[in-house]
Formats: structure tokens, sequence, C-alpha cells
């Protein structure tokens, strides 16, 4: 009998390791990994568009982490055939729990995957990321110790060089040299005679006097990085979905609505380390600070045109 038993929770498994778990109604049949227990202690927010081998990193940086009880959702804005192809391939050999929510592409939509991600979430506790940042080994750690109900945490990222990214790319130095002493003397370096923007972001610090003072300032919110609990970012309706252009639509507007709230932003500078993967900027459309401006001047912390619309 005890025997029977066995084989028959073995049946239940779906990837790697783990349970049967939900399906995505608008998901490619498969793209779900992982061990899924009821609930996790911070579901992760990834944001993707096409770009397969920067969030090899990422998913490497994940395998990484102090902290394991996390799932990962990947709210892909209509990544093509050869993306999810790659992405399955990825999750089948995958430790993490990782499930894939897509939408067909239709122009630029992050704010409307964004918010389908935010619904699925089987956490309290919110984490968003972008595609091409690589976490430092104790980001979800810190986050998770640093929450507090009532504030968002904001943190920031270290550019990467181009040389810098090429070479995690090609193999020619490991994730884990980022943060090694070598690693913060590559970022120096590159600051020095490369123009690199932001290096003591990517300086991991432990000593509670230094976090105190990089982060003595008030800081806005970067879409990048940062974090709450999901019924904080409930009162808000989530992310305005009438953004249809990158900028301020994922960041600005949802910071200037949680203050609305009464949601405060926490910094956290040189505490949940972001690495950031080189590459072209992406155009700064004038429509989404025209969007923007109209958002101000309905002066609204819950958008009618969220997760709930109206």
């Amino acid at each position: 009998m005890q025997k029977m038993i066995i084989t028959a929770l073995a049946n239940l498994s779906f990837g790697r390791i783990g349970k049967t778990v939900p399906s995505f109604s608008n998901l490619p049949c498969g793209l779900i990994s992982g061990h899924y227990p009821v609930s996790f202690k911070a579901s992760i927010i990834i944001s993707v568009y096409n770009n397969l081998e920067f969030l090899k990193l990422v998913l490497a940086g994940f395998e990484r982490q102090t902290e394991k009880d996390f799932e990962l959702i990947i709210s892909d804005d209509g990544s093509g055939k050869a993306f999810q192809d790659g992405l399955m391939e990825l999750m089948a050999h995958s430790s993490l729990t990782i499930r894939h929510n897509w939408h067909p592409d239709d122009g630029f939509r992050k704010n409307k995957i964004l918010n389908s991600s935010v619904v699925k979430a089987q956490s309290d506790y919110l984490i968003f990321v972008d595609g091409d940042c690589i976490p430092h080994a104790e980001f979800v750690s810190e986050h998770l110790q640093e929450s507090i109900p009532g504030y968002c945490l904001v943190g920031r990222r270290v550019d990467l060089s181009s040389g810098i990214t090429q070479a995690l790319l090609k193999k020619k130095i490991q994730l884990s040299t980022l943060e090694t002493f070598s690693g913060k003397m590559l970022l120096l370096k590159d600051y020095l005679f490369h123009n690199l923007q932001n290096w003591k972001n990517g300086i991991y610090f432990k000593s509670t006097i230094i976090r105190k003072f990089l982060n003595r300032a008030d800081r806005g919110l970067l879409g990048a990085n940062f974090s709450l609990f999901k019924k904080d970012l409930l009162l808000i309706n989530g992310f305005d979905e009438r953004y249809t252009a990158p900028t301020f639509g994922e960041d600005t507007d949802v910071e200037f609505r949680l203050r609305l709230a009464g949601i405060k932003m926490k910094p956290i500078l040189s505490i949940a380390v972001l690495y950031h993967c080189h590459h072209k900027l992406l155009p700064r459309p004038r429509e989404s600070e025209l969007q923007f401006e109209i958002a101000q001047k309905e002066n609204k912390a819950a958008t009618d045109y969220g997760i709930k619309a109206k």
C-alpha cells in the first residue's frame, strides 16, 4: 500500500520537482516548471521581451540566491516562438519555480502583462525586476528582510559596460565574480576609463551604519528594482494600462499614485543589488510623459485603467 501511494504521488509531478500546478489560461501549454507549494515568501515578476540571452544570466542569478522560497513569473510582452522555445528548454532544466505569463505581441503593453502577473502571483509580497538585470546572491533575502507593510522598497542597479556584459555572456567571467573584490575593481575600472554609470550601486554593504548613510535621502521608484506587499499595490489598482510606450508608466506613475495612497518609499541602495546588462537605450517617446501629465491632473491613487477596469 505504501508503495502504491508513493507511486501515485510521483505521477502528480510536473516539471523537474514538485506538485501539479494550476495552468495560466493565456499560456502556451507546458510553460510551468519547478516545485509549487501553496504559497511563497515572494513572487518575483520579471519583465521580458525577446532577449533570451540576458534572461539566461538573470535566471542563473536567481539560482544562486541564499533565500530559496520564491517563485519567478516571466512577464512576457509578446516574445516570439524562438524565445518561448528557448525558455521552455531553460525551465525544463531549472530547479527554480518558473511560470511564463505571455500575451500576444500588440505593441508595448508591458503594464497590461504586469497586471496579469500580479493577479497570478502566489505570494503576498511582490518583487519587480527587468529581464536584463542580474541579482546579487542576497537580492531576494534583502528585499524580504527590509520589507514593511505600507512601504515600497526602491532599489537601483549598476549599469555594466559592454565588455563586462559580453564576458558574462561568453562565460569568460562567472556571475559570482561580480560580488568579489576583483569584481568591484572591474566596476571601478570601467567607471574610470569607460564612463560606467552608477558604479557604486553595484557594491553590496552589510554594515548597518553604511546602509543608513547611503539611504538617508528620499529616492524615487525605478521599475527595474522595487518591491512591496501585494495589498499595497492593489490599493492603486496596479499599473495604469494607458501607457503604451516605455518610461513613466512602469515606475514614475506607480510611485506618484502609491504616495497618494499613503505608501512611503524606502531606499535600499547597496542593499538589494542588481547588475544591468549593457544594451542600446530604448527610445523615450513624448507620449508617456504626456500620459503622466494626465495622471497628475487626475490626482487619483487608484487608476481606472488597471487590474480592475471601470
